[in-house]
């Protein structure tokens, strides 16, 4: 927790508002001392945020019914059944 400083940030808006409405970094104090230009800043701070928002694919995966997955069990133990009813 900093009491009693005055911090410089970088604000980041989230393009997809449904979760997040913005990410905020904290600079580092020798940051701007380095020679850093703002669109730097600016650019790093959106790479750090894409990369640790999870992300989903674009399609969605398309699970089969529990009906599809009954009926294959259902047809490997009757397979099962067979095959040791004539060995």
């Amino acid at each position: 927790m900093v009491k009693g400083t005055a911090r410089q940030v970088v604000v980041v808006k989230s393009p997809d508002q449904r979760l997040f409405e913005q990410a905020i970094f904290l600079l580092r104090e020798d940051a701007l001392e380095r020679g850093v230009g703002e669109r730097e800043l600016l650019e790093e701070a959106r790479r750090i945020a894409d990369k640790s928002l999870p992300h989903t694919p674009s399609r969605k995966r398309r699970s089969l019914p529990p009906l599809f997955w009954l009926s294959l069990g259902a047809a490997a133990v009757g397979a099962a059944w067979l095959l040791t009813a004539f060995l």
